[in-house]
């Protein structure tokens, strides 16, 4: 019943009481009166009849004050001091009742604090055992989350409804920019814990991958995994590989080993996922194909041109000399266009016809600094560099090469008594000469192909790889060039030049160790849009805040800051929030600046209200929305409704209204004192994020004060908030 209601009702109850018992006395004593008695008191009744509704209208009032008093030393006071102490039990144990009533109440409520201090002492002690308790189960997170922050690879953990449970740093890069449309996307608006992965990844792709592990696990395959390539939501190719969690279909217990199979009672509860790009490799082979189309189409012709011409000279061995002479003037002209035409595509698609193996890019002169430490490992030996260009850079595999110049040098020293030589390198149009001189004794080309050809041996270490086999895994050419002025020869190494472009991670504000996991997601059910018999508990929501130009947004105030922070299964994504500021396409008032402190600058170019809300609603789909005094803020998201196409039809729920729900005789129901109350920290009041993250804190600390009024479901919540008088507040 309605505080208000039952005080009336007490102070209504006390007059007609006191009018019934003086109706009553009355009634007693004039039957008692002989006839002539009444007569005379009736005749003097009469004549101060005005005087005695007076004073006994004096008297209800006089009474109705006293039962007011009384109710709120008796009745308001007890239930002020229930309220604070189910606040100590419940939410914020720090909290202090501050004495207030008569007397007795007020020796009750220095009880009720001495208790709370002991409780208080007591649940700190057990707070340190579990604390100690608990430390290394924090240590096998922290080393979880360190072990997701720092893996170059993108993983994913879902449950089996598609929720993302865990993510990394790489596989928020790789989904949140490959899903993106438009450049000012926000990565949490489509991806976050408890997201569906089936916002940027094809549902059918991954379900049948799915029915392909279960039906290997029915099989008896103990480790079952599958592999799949899907397009993201934004056109990027990606190749999956997902491995299955199991878990015991009786207890719901889950083995992460994945060894478990489907004939021992063990079920799927999610998957793991671990996601390569493979976009450029896709682009690179087609047009790899491409390159060798076309290089078949413009050789076919030369090469039937010099087919013909020496059919033509061995068939006719007695033509001549003009004539053959002009046969071999044919030859060598269609083999200088063919190279020059081989040339000229190996240049433009060098990265088309590059081995597939793993290159690191590094610059020429690190290269050259590890050969030339390898190469002095050995006694005697001694090694110049000449040419060291800082803008030189390669794709090389540095551990395959550092070894082959070594065993060139080592077979140089060995057959020749070489120990001093020199490496020179320069850089030619997109080819890289990389030369190694020596001084002594010119090798020939025999001695040249059966080094190139000879499997690298370094005493007790052998590989099946000759130098040959490395410089054609890196694109490269190698042959023994003569000099005729001195009369030496060399190796010439061609490799060819890479563009080094640093492509760093995007930083995402988030905490030190960002809080991209959640396992409990892997027990959680669907969540439909009939939620309003789901337990509060296990929702999903989305807090958010508004600032805006005026308070009046029939009146043309507009929009100007959205912040929000999503709340999954009771814990604040502090990793994943929403928050832009908005150009209004109006003047900001001076007073509205010194409330939020935004401005009229800090809005130059920032995107409209048709452009952000869109974003907004997908960051906050499938969630309840919660906010204070929210009737204010979803007025101005429902009059842009028409203009941007955009409608929020999620269920929302309203902290100023939950705060008169848990606390009906609290005179300030404000966000401040609301926070005060329940110990919650204000930061960044009047900012949009700031005061949804603080709305968010006070709907948890309100959750188990609600379910102490067995208000437990969404419905419940909802109709208990229609019953305050503030859901009759309108904008």
């Amino acid at each position: 019943m309605n505080p208000k209601f039952k005080r009336a009702l007490a102070i209504a109850a006390a007059a007609l009481l006191f009018l019934g018992s003086t109706a009553t006395l009355d009634y007693i004593v004039w039957s008692g009166l002989a006839a002539e008695h009444r007569a005379a008191l009736a005749a003097a009744l009469t004549d101060r009849v005005s005087l005695m509704v007076f004073m006994a209208l004096l008297i209800s009032v006089g009474l109705g004050i006293i039962v007011n008093s009384l109710f709120d030393a008796y009745v308001t006071a007890v239930r002020r001091l229930a309220e604070a102490t189910r606040l100590i039990v419940n939410v914020n144990p720090g909290h202090r009742i501050e004495p207030d009533g008569v007397d007795e109440l007020q020796h009750l409520a220095r009880e009720i604090n001495s208790l709370a201090d002991r409780n208080r002492a007591l649940e700190t002690g057990i707070e340190t055992r579990i604390a100690a308790a608990s430390m290394e189960v924090a240590r096998e997170k922290d080393r979880l989350a360190a072990l997701m922050s720092e893996l170059a690879q993108s993983v994913l953990v879902c449950n089996i409804e598609g929720r993302i449970l865990l993510y990394n740093q790489c596989a928020l890069q790789l989904l949140s920019t490959a899903s993106a449309t438009q450049p000012e996307s926000n990565a949490a608006a489509t991806f976050g814990l408890g997201r569906s992965l089936f916002g940027v990844m094809d549902r059918n792709v991954v379900l049948h991958a799915l029915e392909h592990i279960q039906e290997r696990l029915v099989q008896g395959d103990l480790r079952p995994v599958t592999a799949f390539v899907t397009m993201l939501a934004g056109g990027r190719l990606i190749r999956a590989h997902m491995a299955p969690v199991l878990a015991n279909a009786a207890d719901g217990s889950v083995d992460t080993t994945a060894g478990a199979t489907a004939g021992n009672g063990s079920r799927i509860s999610g998957y793991v996922l671990t996601l390569e790009d493979i976009q450029q490799s896709v682009e690179t082979a087609v047009r790899r194909d491409r390159l060798l189309q076309s290089l078949i189409e413009s050789t076919r012709a030369s090469l039937a041109s010099i087919r013909a011409a020496i059919e033509s000279m061995l068939a006719f061995k007695d033509m001549d000399l003009a004539r053959r002479g002009q046969f071999e003037q044919v030859i060598r002209q269609e083999a200088e266009a063919l190279g020059r035409r081989l040339d000229a595509s190996i240049a433009d698609h060098v990265d088309c016809v590059r081995a597939q193996w793993p290159l690191e890019t590094m610059l020429a002169r690190d290269l050259l600094a590890a050969v030339r430490r390898s190469i002095e490992n050995r006694p005697g030996m001694q090694v110049r560099v000449e040419g060291e260009d800082a803008a030189i850079w390669l794709a090389v595999d540095s551990f395959s090469l550092v070894r082959a110049l070594t065993f060139l040098a080592g077979r140089l020293e060995h057959e020749f008594g070489v120990h001093r030589i020199c490496f020179r390198i320069e850089r030619e149009d997109r080819q890289i000469h990389l030369d190694l001189t020596w001084d002594g004794a010119s090798l020939t080309t025999e001695t040249a192909v059966r080094w190139q050809n000879t499997p690298l041996d370094f005493g007790s270490e052998a590989t099946p790889l000759t130098f040959e086999d490395i410089i054609a895994r890196h694109s490269g050419q190698v042959w023994l060039q003569s000099d005729a002025v001195s009369g030496s020869t060399y190796f010439r190494i061609l490799l060819p030049h890479t563009d080094h472009r640093s492509t760093p991670l995007k930083v995402l504000a988030a905490p030190a160790r960002p809080a991209f996991y959640d396992f409990d997601l892997f027990n959680q059910f669907a969540q439909h849009p009939e939620q309003d018999g789901c337990l509060l508990s296990e929702l999903s929501y989305t807090a958010f805040d508004t600032e805006t130009t005026g308070l009046e947004p029939s009146a043309g105030d507009e929009i100007i800051s959205i912040g929000a922070i999503r709340i999954v299964r009771g814990r604040l994504l502090h990793g994943e929030t929403f928050d832009q500021l908005v150009d209004p396409g109006r003047s900001l008032t001076p007073a509205s600046v010194r409330i939020h402190g935004i401005e009229p600058a800090m809005l130059d170019g920032q995107p409209d209200i048709a452009r952000v809300l869109p974003r907004f609603h997908r960051y906050c789909e499938d969630t309840v929305l919660i906010a204070h005094n929210a009737a204010f803020d979803m007025r101005f998201l429902q009059i842009k409704e028409a203009a941007t196409g955009v409608h929020f039809t999620q269920p929302v729920l309203d902290t100023l209204m939950l705060s008169a729900v848990v606390h009906p005789h609290q005179p300030e129901h404000q966000l401040e004192a609301i926070a005060a109350r329940l110990g919650v920290s204000v930061i960044g009041r009047h900012t949009a994020l700031g005061d949804a993250i603080v709305a968010g804190e006070i709907f948890l600390k309100f959750v188990p004060l609600l379910a102490a009024q067995g208000i437990t479901t969404l419905k419940q919540a909802r109709e208990a908030s229609l019953r305050t008088s503030y859901a009759r507040v309108r904008y």
